[in-house]
Parts: C-alpha cells; sequence; structure tokens
C-alpha cells in the first residue's frame, strides 16, 4: 500500500557524543516499518559546527542536498556542496559531512536495505 508522511512526524535520532559525531538528527523515513523491500530513505539534518562520523562501509549512499551546505570529506580530499547538489560515495570509501556553515544543513541519504 503506498503511504505518505512527513519527516517531521519521525523522532529523530540524535548522534552527537561531542568526539565522534556533533549536532546530527537522522530521521528514517523510510525502512523496515513500511515493509521496504529493497532501500532505506534517511533524512539528516545537521546543524552549524555539527559532523557525522568519518567512516566507511560496503554499501553506496545517494544523497541530495536539501538546505545548507557544507563539506564532504574523503580520502581524495574535501567537496563543497549546497542545496540542489548531490553526493554519491562509493562502497568502501571513507567519508564525512561537514557543516562549516552558519545554518542548519539538510539531506536525504538513500542507502540499500542490508546497510541498515
Amino acid at each position: 500500500m503506498s503511504e505518505v508522511g512527513s519527516h517531521e512526524n519521525v523522532i529523530p535520532e540524535i548522534i552527537d557524543d561531542g568526539k565522534v559525531a556533533r549536532g546530527v538528527e537522522k530521521r528514517v523515513l523510510i525502512g523496515p516499518k513500511n515493509d521496504a523491500p529493497n532501500y532505506i530513505m534517511r533524512h539528516f539534518r545537521i546543524f552549524s559546527g555539527g559532523f557525522t562520523p568519518d567512516h566507511s562501509h560496503p554499501w553506496e549512499h545517494e544523497v541530495y542536498i536539501l538546505k545548507g551546505s557544507g563539506t564532504l570529506k574523503t580520502s581524495e580530499g574535501k567537496k563543497a556542496f549546497k542545496a540542489g547538489d548531490y553526493v554519491f560515495v562509493k562502497p568502501d570509501e571513507k567519508h564525512q559531512f561537514i557543516n562549516d556553515s552558519k545554518e542548519a544543513l539538510e539531506f536525504i541519504c538513500v542507502i540499500p536495505k542490508y546497510g541498515q
């Protein structure tokens, strides 16, 4: 059955230990609770000065930047992005999303179901 929902109605997971990650909210919009068979869609909000863990895993990310701007850090260096841009992170590529702007950064991130 089809479903329509709002990200504001999904309780966020707060990811913030002050060292590995700071100022990150993650909401799983579509995933196991929706019986999605293949992919998981997540909404991230990273507050000014915040960052995700610097990490890697065997699955890719497809990301679309909704609001704000920031920097993607990989082994190849740093790349700036802004609202309207997309980001593709390859499998096993070490990566980190950094909000080095003054406003909140928001993006959609899609991963395969086995990447939960």
